[in-house]
C-alpha cells in the first residue's frame, strides 16, 4: 500500500490554461500566439511544462482557436473551454482528459511566458516537500496594485485570497499576493471543482474559489514564495506584450554575455529566442538579430543592422546593413548599406560593400562586390572583383535567367549583364558595356558605342541660344 501511495504521489501532469480571448489585445490571433522574442508566448510555458517531463500536459483553448494545437509539440493533448466562465471552469475542462488519474495537476497560464522550468520544479518540489494537497505560488511585491492579496493563517499556511477590490485597509496594506499558479493533489481538485460557484460581478469560476473549499475542508493549503516575481507577469494588453518582450530580451542578451558576447547598448538591440553568437563577438548598438540567426565568433555586427534567419561564420563584419535567409561566410565584410536577400551565399573571404544588394546568388571565395552593384541570379567564382555600377538584368519581364562570371574576372564599372550570359575566367569588361553574348575565358568584353566627338559644338550652341526666335524682336 505505502509503495501505492508512493507511485501515486510522483506522478505529475501538467494543465495549461490558454482559451483567453485577449479582448484587450484588439486583435484577431489567440492570445497565446502572440510572439515574444520571435516565438509564441505560449512556446516558453511549454518549455517550462516539458522540462517537469510530466506523464501528460494538457492545453485548454477555445473551440474556435484551432491554431494553437498547430505549434504543440507531439504528445502533448488539448482541451475544449467550450464557454469562457473563468479559470474554475478552465481547470475543469483541462481534467476532461485526465479521467483516472491520480497524482499531482500543475495549473500554470499559458499568457505568462517568463515562467521558466527552474520555478515550476520548485513548485513541485515545495508542494511534495510539505505533504501538501493544494498549493499556492505566491509572489512579495513592493506594489501589489490590482493583485489579489495573500492572507497567511497563524501556522504559516494559507488563509485565504482576497481580491485587491474585496480588502480591507490592513488587508489591502499586504505585500504577498497571488501569482495564479498552483499544484493541486488530482483527486482533490476532482471533487471541488463542481461545487464552484458563479458568485461573483463577472459570473465566472474563480479557481481561487477552490483553493477556499480546500481550506473549509480542513485540508491546509501551501503558499511556495517565488524568487523571482517577474514569473507571474501575465500579458492581457500590447503594452504587457512590450513590457514582457523587453524583459525576455533582457534575460537572452544577459546569457550571451555571459557565453562572452559583448553588447554595446543591450537598450538598442534586440535578440530572439534562438539566436546563437560566439565569444568575442561585438554587437554594436541598434542591432537586430531575429528568427533562427547565428553569429560565429569574433565577429563585429552592427552598428545599426538587421539581421533574421543569417547564418554569419567567424570574423565577419556586417556594417549598416540588411540580411535576411543568407549565409555569410567565415572572414566576409558586407556593408555598409548593402542588403543580402534570401538564397544568397557568400563565400569565405567574400565582400559585399556600400549600397550593394545579392539576391538568390553565389559570391566565391575572396570575390568582392565592393559598391553601387546589384546582383540577382548569378553564381560568381573565386577572386573577382564586381566593379562599381554593375547590374546583373536578370529579368526579362516574364521569366529570371542566370549570369555566371567564373574565377579571377575583373569587369569595369557600370557593367550591364543582359542573362543569360556567362563569363569566362580570367576575363573582363571594359567600362559602360552591356554584355549580351558571353565572354570566353580571358578575353576583353567590350559593348559600346564607338564615341565621336563633334569639334566647335558648344560653340555653335551658344550662338543658336544668342540668335532671336522667329516672332520675337
Amino acid at each position: 500500500m505505502a509503495d501505492e501511495v508512493s507511485t501515486e504521489s510522483s506522478r505529475l501532469a501538467i494543465v495549461i490554461l490558454a482559451a483567453g480571448l485577449g479582448t484587450r489585445m484588439k486583435s484577431d490571433v489567440p492570445k497565446v500566439l502572440h510572439e515574444v522574442c520571435g516565438r509564441p508566448m505560449l512556446a516558453y510555458v511549454m518549455d517550462a511544462a516539458l522540462g517537469l517531463s510530466p506523464e501528460r500536459i494538457v492545453v485548454v483553448t477555445g473551440p474556435e482557436q484551432d491554431a494553437i494545437p498547430e505549434i504543440l509539440p507531439s504528445g502533448c493533448e488539448r482541451a475544449i473551454q467550450t464557454e469562457r466562465r473563468g479559470t474554475g471552469d478552465a481547470v475543469r475542462a483541462g481534467l476532461e482528459p485526465l479521467v483516472g488519474f491520480a497524482g499531482d495537476v500543475v495549473v500554470l497560464m499559458g499568457d505568462a511566458p517568463l515562467v521558466d522550468g527552474p520555478f515550476v520544479s520548485g513548485l513541485v518540489a515545495a508542494h511534495r516537500a510539505a505533504g501538501s494537497r493544494a498549493t499556492v505560488a505566491t509572489a512579495v511585491l513592493d506594489e501589489p496594485g490590482h493583485y489579489g492579496r495573500v492572507v497567511r493563517a497563524a501556522g504559516g499556511g494559507v488563509e485565504r485570497i482576497v481580491e485587491a477590490r474585496d480588502t480591507s485597509p490592513d488587508e489591502l496594506a499586504l505585500t504577498e499576493v497571488n501569482t495564479g499558479f498552483y499544484v493541486f493533489d488530482a483527486t482533490l481538485l476532482r471533487g471541488i471543482l463542481p461545487r464552484l460557484r458563479p458568485d461573483n460581478t463577472q459570473g465566472e469560476l474563480y479557481l481561487t474559489d477552490a483553493v477556499h473549499l480546500a481550506i473549509a475542508d480542513g485540508v491546509p493549503v501551501t503558499g511556495f514564495v517565488v524568487a523571482d516575481a517577474e514569473v507571474m507577469l501575465a500579458i492581457n494588453s500590447r503594452v504587457e506584450l512590450a513590457d514582457v518582450n523587453a524583459i525576455m530580451r533582457r534575460r537572452l542578451l544577459r546569457r550571451l554575455m555571459l557565453a562572452g558576447v559583448t553588447v554595446e547598448d543591450p537598450q538598442t538591440t534586440y535578440v530572439d529566442w534562438g539566436v546563437e553568437v560566439g565569444r568575442d563577438t561585438v554587437v554594436l548598438a541598434d542591432t537586430h538579430l531575429l528568427g533562427r540567426t547565428t553569429v560565429g565568433a569574433a565577429c563585429e555586427i552592427g552598428p545599426g543592422s538587421f539581421l533574421r534567419n543569417a547564418f554569419v561564420g567567424d570574423r565577419a563584419s556586417v556594417a549598416r546593413s540588411h540580411l535576411v535567409d543568407c549565409v555569410v561566410g567565415s572572414g566576409c565584410s558586407v556593408g555598409p548599406f548593402a542588403s543580402i536577400r534570401p538564397n544568397t551565399v557568400l563565400a569565405e573571404g567574400a565582400r559585399a560593400g556600400t549600397f550593394v544588394e545579392i539576391k538568390n546568388s553565389r559570391i566565391g571565395e575572396g570575390s568582392r562586390v565592393p559598391h553601387l552593384s546589384y546582383v540577382g541570379d548569378a553564381v560568381v567564382g573565386r577572386n573577382s572583383n564586381i566593379a562599381a555600377g554593375n547590374i546583373t538584368a536578370n529579368y526579362d519581364g516574364d521569366e529570371k535567367h542566370p549570369t555566371t562570371i567564373g574565377n579571377d574576372v575583373r569587369t569595369g564599372s557600370d557593367t550591364t549583364f543582359v542573362a543569360p550570359v556567362t563569363v569566362g575566367d580570367g576575363a573582363y569588361t571594359a567600362a559602360g558595356s552591356v554584355i549580351t553574348e558571353d565572354i570566353p575565358a580571358g578575353a576583353l568584353g567590350v559593348a559600346r558605342a564607338r564615341q565621336q566627338n563633334l569639334p566647335g559644338y558648344a560653340q555653335r550652341r551658344s550662338a543658336r541660344h544668342r540668335e532671336p526666335q522667329e516672332g520675337q524682336s
